[in-house]
């Protein structure tokens, strides 16, 4: 059995308040997973968006989650996970007053590496939405705009 190494440290990007920490990439695992960490703020998250070549799985580690899953709403709690299958629109935010922690699995990998380009472009919503809208159609992804969230 072949035995395939990962990076010794992590890399780390900040992209609109969120820090990611990827631990395992593409190249890591042959193409097969990817993996990060995600601390998010309070009130953080993304806005509605697809991926199109991705499944994923967020793992709640600390702070209290909402989603929106196809107009669907579901709070997930420490300990917690939601699997969120490639083509169907979703985001969350973190409720609270504390710092979400998360860790999210990727299948196929690749896409944990959006982060990094986009942290290293410094490509904010909305500012830079032209440029984002080019990188994320490098990665498959698709942004649908800001969450309704209720009150």
């Amino acid at each position: 059995m072949d035995v395939i190494a990962t990076s010794a440290s992590p890399r780390v990007a900040t992209w609109m308040g969120t820090s990611y920490r990827i631990t395992v990439n593409a190249y890591d695992s042959a193409g097969i997973v990817g993996m990060f960490e995600s601390d998010v703020p309070a009130g953080g998250g993304p806005p509605i968006h697809i991926h199109h070549n991705e499944d994923e799985v967020i793992h709640v580690v600390s702070g209290l989650y909402q989603f929106w899953l196809d107009g669907a709403l579901s709070i997930i709690q420490p300990g917690q996970s939601i699997f969120l299958q490639r083509g169907v629109p979703h985001t969350f935010r973190v409720i609270g007053s504390e710092t979400g922690r998360n860790l999210t699995v990727l299948t196929p990998g690749g896409f944990e590496e959006f982060f990094i380009e986009a942290a290293a472009g410094d490509l904010r919503m909305p500012d830079r939405m032209k440029e984002l809208g080019v990188l994320a159609d490098r990665y498959g992804i698709e942004f649908r705009g800001p969450a309704a969230w209720p009150s």
